[in-house]
């Protein structure tokens, strides 16, 4: 069985194809890749993006990837593993991709059967998948019973369209408090590891906004030696990672615009986005936007992506007057796994 067999032709096949009619074995990166960006090029993937999160993957932790495959040719994909948002105690995600040719309600059901099989064999008690708004594959899942449990609004910035002029008076009244606004490289000696610049400070100031996410449940933040072994592993560019550091030293807020999107050339994810609580009303959170675009400019990059609970309303109203354009949500959908321990 090869990615690359000829797709046997879709009209002369069985509309009610199962599992029991495919084949299945454990699907390389790049070949699951290249299958979800096939399956929606408006959101485009590469092996470098998915090796990034394999990397981070702790021992003993439950993961599978594996490839329907009819007549030889690669039809669909079941993934499982421990959600990237949502790691609760007993949740797995479940994603199931097919072949564009192949989308059909029978195909689509017995996979989505397969990965709960999976799901249960793993003890899990509830499985999530994430989704954008308008997919076929989330109409599908919510007629089938999954309920949605949380809404991201996706948004994208073109940096060349940002007038940085317009918000000088107000990045200047956010910084005259003495609040400095520098990159983790700034902060970083020469020759070091910038995950080693104050790393507890760091990580305590992640804890704190990550805390204060107004997501459908609360955010499980990694313990220190997790965070501190994953960061690295992400590849995030220090110099696209802004802090703000009050007077005393303290670190009060951080702007993540660092990952690069290795399937989109010039295109960067900007993470995480927050002010502690005793620092909001300074604004704060627009100031460390507006450096994160200069540096991002400065290194070449073109636009910024980012996605914010749909309950964040001042992180949304902060992008919407930096001029993001909002895209369809990103919905978290869930159900229970009968069986599941």
């Amino acid at each position: 069985m090869s990615e690359n067999t000829p797709l046997p032709s879709a009209q002369e096949t069985r509309a009610d194809l199962s599992f029991r009619d495919l084949s299945f074995q454990d699907l390389g990166t790049a070949g699951y890749a290249a299958l979800l960006t096939l399956a929606h090029p408006e959101k485009p993937t590469d092996a470098v993006s998915l090796e990034r999160l394999a990397a981070g993957r702790l021992p003993g932790e439950h993961h599978s990837q594996r490839g329907a495959f009819l007549d030889g040719a690669l039809v669909g994909a079941v993934q499982t593993g421990v959600p990237g948002m949502d790691n609760h105690d007993g949740w797995l995600d479940l994603t199931v991709t097919l072949h564009p040719e192949y989308r059909r309600s029978a195909l689509a059901d017995s996979l989505v059967e397969y990965g709960l099989d999976m799901l249960r064999a793993a003890g899990a008690r509830v499985a999530v998948t994430r989704l954008r708004e308008g997919w076929w594959e989330t109409g599908h899942l919510l007629r089938r019973g999954w309920a949605e449990h949380d809404r991201m609004w996706m948004n994208t910035l073109d940096l060349r369209t940002l007038d940085f002029a317009a918000f000088a008076d107000e990045e200047a009244r956010a910084l005259a408090s003495g609040v400095r606004v520098v990159s983790l490289a700034d902060l970083t000696a020469p020759g070091a590891d910038p995950w080693d610049t104050q790393p507890h400070e760091h990580y305590d100031l992640i804890r704190a906004l990550l805390t204060d996410v107004p997501s459908a449940t609360p955010v499980q933040v990694w313990p220190f030696e997790v965070w501190r072994m994953r960061m690295p592993q992400r590849e995030l560019d220090p110099r696209g990672l802004m802090i703000a550091v009050a007077p005393d030293g303290t670190w009060v807020g951080t702007s993540q615009l660092a990952q690069v999107l290795t399937a989109q050339p010039g295109h960067l994810h900007n993470g995480l986005t927050g002010v502690r609580r005793e620092w909001r009303g300074h604004g704060l959170g627009l100031a460390l936007k507006l450096a994160a675009a200069r540096a991002a400019l400065a290194r070449g990059f073109t636009h910024s992506h980012t996605g914010n609970h749909t309950g964040n309303a001042p992180m949304l109203a902060i992008n919407d007057r930096l001029g993001f354009t909002r895209e369809a949500a990103t919905v978290t959908l869930k159900r229970a796994v009968e069986g599941g321990q």
